[in-house]
C-alpha cells in the first residue's frame, strides 16, 4: 500500500480530485464531518495523509509517504530531496513583493538597503534580494503578512497573490515577481524507481492525464 500526502488548504480538492482521476478516492477528506487525518481508498490500495502544505515535502523526504501534491512555492522554500515529477497545471499564484500603494518605490531597486521586508518565505527572499546583491533585514512572519507594512514593521512584503484581492484591500500593491507557482506532483525518489507499491505506475498515469488535460 503506497501512501499519498495531501496538502491542506487551496490544493485539497482539485487534488482529490486528480487522484479520482487515476482510480484514488480519497474524498472523504473534504467531509466537513470526517475529523480524520488519514484515510484509506476504497479499493484498499493506498493511503492519505492529511497534513499542511509545507510538511508535504517533509513526510515524502523522510518516507512516511511515497508521493503527494505541493505547490512550487513550497519546493522553492524548503528544498526537499524529493523528485519533482510534474507541474500539474492548478492552484496558480505568484509570489511577489508588495509595498502600500502610497509608497514611493516602484520595484524592487528602488527599496534602500537593509530595508525590513516581511514573508513568510524567507529563504525565497534571501535568494531573491542576494542576487540583486540588495542587502535586505528579512523579517518571519507566519500570519497576516499584510499587516506588516500597514503598521510599520517593514517597508515591504515578500507574499503569495492569486488574485491580488487581499492585497487590494489592505492597500499594499505589487511591484516586482519572482516567479509563479503551480502544484507539482513529487514522489521520494527510491520508491520511485523501485516501484514500491506500484507507485511509478499512478505517478505516470497521473502524468499522462495532465498531459492529455493540456493538450485538450
Amino acid at each position: 500500500m503506497i501512501t499519498v500526502a495531501l496538502p491542506k488548504g487551496a490544493l485539497l480538492e482539485d487534488s482529490i480530485r486528480l487522484f479520482q482521476e487515476i482510480g484514488l478516492d480519497f474524498s472523504a477528506l473534504n467531509d466537513p464531518k470526517n475529523r480524520a487525518l488519514q484515510i484509506v481508498d476504497p479499493t484498499n490500495t493506498a493511503r492519505a495523509l492529511l497534513v499542511r502544505a509545507l510538511d508535504v515535502p517533509v513526510y515524502i523526504e523522510y518516507g512516511q509517504a511515497q508521493m503527494g501534491i505541493v505547490g512550487y512555492d513550497v519546493l522553492r522554500e524548503k528544498t526537499p530531496k524529493v523528485a519533482d515529477l510534474a507541474d500539474l497545471q492548478f492552484g496558480y499564484c505568484r509570489l511577489s513583493v508588495a509595498v502600500t500603494s502610497d509608497s514611493r518605490y516602484e520595484r524592487s531597486l528602488d527599496l534602500p538597503a537593509h530595508t525590513r521586508v516581511a514573508t513568510k518565505f524567507v529563504q525565497c527572499a534571501r535568494e531573491y534580494f542576494h542576487e540583486l546583491d540588495l542587502p535586505m533585514e528579512i523579517i518571519p512572519l507566519y500570519g497576516s503578512v499584510e499587516l506588516a507594512p500597514i503598521t510599520g514593521m517593514s517597508e515591504a512584503i515578500v507574499d503569495l497573490v492569486s488574485t491580488g484581492r487581499t492585497l487590494h484591500e489592505n492597500g499594499l500593491v505589487e511591484i516586482e515577481l519572482l516567479f509563479e507557482s503551480t502544484a507539482h506532483l513529487i514522489a521520494h525518489p527510491l520508491s520511485y524507481r523501485l516501484n514500491r507499491g506500484n507507485l511509478a505506475h499512478y505517478c505516470d498515469t497521473m502524468r499522462q492525464t495532465i498531459t492529455e488535460k493540456v493538450a485538450t
